[in-house]
């Protein structure tokens, strides 16, 4: 805060606390919010206000669990058809989240290489649609280093980074 323009802090302190109660952390009195709320999420400008990359992070991990919460795979017995159908549209919705997933362009001309990252994001949906012979595994997205540009077109590394994380736990499920 300070003499810094950025998102209206009363907006922002309103989104969240609806994201906490909806993940269980508030008062309950509050209307839930979905995932995709968050994401289409819009806050005025004002000097002062919070630092916009910061809030940005904070939502995406909002989304993350949000996500998490809803879409939780039903662990029903395996005998059951309508329980593997049930997760395996779990992982469908996951890869279409990963084919959707859109980040920031990297500061100053740097970032991860995209084609790197593309590449990568691909054999994910693959692994979450079964679709592979070779399954990108949890530890595999943990711990994956791209190649990093610089003064070309980038993705926004810890973007790239706070996204893989939660997916890396949606794999463990896989």
């Amino acid at each position: 805060m300070g003499m810094r323009s950025g998102y209206d802090p009363a907006e922002v302190d309103a989104l969240i606390e609806r994201i906490e109660s909806t993940l269980g952390r508030g008062p309950r009195d509050l209307e839930p919010v979905t995932a995709d709320e968050v994401r289409r999420a819009t806050f005025s400008v004002r000097r002062g206000g919070y630092n916009e990359t910061a809030v940005d992070f904070a939502l995406e991990a909002f989304v993350v669990a949000l996500e998490t919460r809803q879409k939780a795979p039903v662990r029903l017995a395996m005998a059951e058809p309508t329980g593997e159908l049930l997760r395996e549209q779990w992982f469908e919705q996951q890869a279409a989240r990963v084919e959707r997933a859109a980040f920031r362009p990297g500061r100053m001309g740097s970032g991860y290489n995209e084609d790197a990252v593309d590449a990568f994001l691909d054999r994910i949906v693959a692994t979450l649609r079964g679709t592979t012979s070779d399954p990108v595994t949890a530890e595999e997205v943990r711990t994956v280093k791209f190649p990093t540009v610089l003064v070309r077109p980038g993705y926004l590394i810890q973007d790239v980074d706070t996204f893989l994380a939660g997916i890396a736990d949606v794999l463990e499920q896989r």
